[in-house]
């Protein structure tokens, strides 16, 4: 949990390190442009060139303070799905937001926007931290879930600027619990991918540039 609550993207280099290595590939050339899908391009470009022996594919305006071993254009010989993890290798980035409060809400009454989501029986639901703001993608209201202790809780109605309802029915949740909305414990990003029509590379980018991110090993 951040000091306010805000959702963050926490990124494992030592996961991206791992999916390369487990890939078997002698130099394989690794699509590190767009700021590395998000993911930070200096420490994935220096966990990388510690770590493998990976040629990195870089934008051309990337600031790097070391060239060594990047290419700016070529194709890449390994898929960034399996560099980053997003369906089957290891997760290198794991977006966690913060229960904000819980309620409950009876039959028929509607949660966010528009009322386009209302309870079909009497149950309970958590405010969370995370919106189109951080990049949790709006088409992902009634279509996903988060993690909250375990439990995989679905995401109801529409998402806001910067927060996202959760029905957690009877399951106890307190303020200041993490929600995971994929990552390490969650949902793939494949998973969001499939749910709201987005490529994996768009949603990761677009959640690496708006979210607070933290980088470890």
């Amino acid at each position: 949990m951040s000091d306010d609550g805000a959702p963050v993207a926490r990124i494992r280099t030592s996961a991206i390190v791992a999916n390369v290595r487990s890939a078997g590939l002698t130099a394989p050339v690794v699509d590190l442009r767009r700021d590395a899908y998000g993911h930070g391009l200096v420490p994935v470009a220096d966990a990388l060139r510690a770590g493998t022996d990976a040629v990195l594919l870089v934008d051309e305006t990337a600031e790097l303070a070391d060239r060594d071993r990047t290419v700016t254009a070529g194709p890449a010989t390994l898929a960034p799905d399996v560099v980053f993890g997003w369906e089957h290798t290891l997760p290198a980035m794991t977006l966690v937001g913060t229960v904000l409060s819980t309620k409950a809400l009876n039959a028929g009454e509607g949660v966010s926007y528009g009322y386009i989501h209302r309870a079909s029986e009497d149950t309970r639901v958590a405010l969370v931290t995370g919106g189109y703001a951080q990049g949790v993608v709006r088409e992902l209201g009634n279509r996903a879930h988060v993690v909250i202790g375990g439990i995989a809780h679905p995401i109801v109605g529409r998402v806001a600027m910067d927060v996202c309802v959760v029905d957690i029915g009877d399951a106890s949740v307190a303020r200041g619990e993490r929600a995971v909305f994929f990552g390490d414990d969650g949902p793939r990003v494949a998973d969001w991918a499939y749910a709201t029509g987005w490529r994996a590379d768009e949603i990761v980018t677009v959640v690496g540039l708006r979210a607070r991110r933290e980088v470890a090993t």
